[in-house]
């Protein structure tokens, strides 16, 4: 189907359903259920013998016999477009070289940045678009995309607009994010704040006024920025009425997730050394906890994130890729599920929930995307297990029957 069809009025029947409606308990299972969709959007999702007949008249019928319907998988945190690789920086971890000492040599973030520069639109997207035909192809339906590859205007405009062609070659929802605040450039000389004032904030109001930028991160870290100068960038986001996220705690505890919730972040990223008191004020404020387990294997850390900690005090957690040259070159948002629960102790439905409705809201998007409810968004993902847990307990194994985005 080309991207410019548009979509008829179909119903899925004969399902077992996952709804991730909040009204519901658990992950809102349906036994026997069936999803109606018209114009893209999602007009009946629950008991199949509750249908109203009036949507049955002249739908498009799949019987799916039996199979699981979950809302089409979200990755929420992504670095896609890129061009090159880091498989010399992985050589050298193996080695016993730290991540810091290999930033601090040029290695890291700034070697991507080069190859990125480097690279044309057309090598960019090539790169780009196989790694989001893997995610694709495992269902994901939506997927955010940062910048912060670039470091200098016509670089950064470059990444943005490669992640906004993605939704012109295929079917699927991009968010796109401004991560200026990645790293210090090669060629910055004046320092940090130096950067940040005369670059990065500059950088911001006119890719925003170009139209190309969805939300604003920055890397909080003592190897990239500090709160106080995530703090300029993050007051320049809500005079442009953008909202905000953060790469928070994950070497170190320089209290970014509390940052973040200052200023009512849509998420908080990483979070391996998050204290309570920045678990509360995320709570209070609704931020939500992104788990990235894939940069935490990678990079064979051993402070894990305080899930029970966020459990307890009722922080929504998402889970995400992370999808990276350096950190997290993962293409599987199942895998990333597996090594949620394994590694980090979330449930199998914290871990469904989290690449669904909790990654919808750490985008902002919970109003249209992230469970099976009417009005929402037709992004379905329709499976061949016998059992929801499948999706977080296999490994290599993609049990996707049918991915469906806006009901194409």
């Amino acid at each position: 189907m080309s991207l410019d069809q548009p979509p008829t009025a179909r119903i899925w029947l004969n399902a077992r359903l996952a709804t991730l409606s909040r009204s519901s308990a658990g992950l809102g299972i349906v036994d026997r259920g069936a999803v109606a969709v018209s114009d893209g959007r999602i007009v009946y999702a629950g008991p199949e013998a509750d249908l109203p007949s009036a949507v049955k008249a002249g739908a498009e019928i799949h019987d799916c016999e039996g199979r699981w319907i979950t809302p089409g998988l979200i990755d929420c945190h992504t670095h896609l477009v890129y061009a090159g690789n880091r498989a010399k920086d992985f050589e050298l971890r193996l080695q016993g070289v730290s991540y810091e000492q290999i930033a601090r040599a040029g290695g890291g973030i700034v070697s991507s940045v080069r190859a990125t520069r480097e690279a044309d639109d057309e090598q960019l997207m090539r790169q780009s678009l196989a790694r989001l035909d893997a995610l694709l192809a495992e269902g994901v339906t939506t997927i955010e995309i940062k910048s912060g590859y670039g470091l200098d205007l016509d670089n950064e405009r470059k990444m943005l607009q490669a992640a906004r062609r993605l939704t012109q070659e295929r079917n699927v929802t991009v968010s796109t994010t401004f991560l200026g605040a990645h790293a210090l450039p090669p060629e910055s000389t004046r320092g940090k704040d130096d950067y940040i004032d005369n670059t990065v904030l500059p950088m911001l109001r006119v890719l925003t006024n170009e139209g190309l930028v969805d939300a604003v991160d920055a890397f909080c870290e003592s190897i990239a920025f500090s709160p106080e100068q995530v703090q300029r960038v993050f007051k320049a986001a809500a005079d442009l009425g953008l909202p905000v996220k953060l790469h928070a705690d994950q070497l170190s505890n320089l209290r970014g997730a509390a940052l973040a919730a200052e200023h009512h972040a849509l998420s908080a990223d990483h979070l391996e050394h998050t204290d309570e008191h920045s678990i509360a004020a995320m709570a209070a404020a609704g931020t939500v906890a992104v788990m990235l387990p894939g940069a935490f294997y990678f990079l064979r850390e051993q402070h894990r994130p305080p899930v029970a900690l966020l459990r307890q005090h009722g922080v929504a957690m998402a889970v995400a890729t992370d999808c990276n040259p350096g950190t997290s070159p993962l293409t599987s948002l199942l895998l990333a599920m597996n090594m949620a629960a394994t590694q980090f102790g979330m449930t199998v439905e914290e871990c469904i929930a989290g690449v669904t409705r909790e990654a919808a809201r750490a985008l902002g998007m919970e109003a249209r995307k992230g469970s099976l409810e009417a009005g929402k968004h037709a992004d379905l993902a329709i499976w061949n297990v016998e059992s929801l847990s499948e999706l977080v307990y296999r490994m290599g194994f993609n049990p996707l029957f049918a991915r469906i985005w806006r009901g194409r």
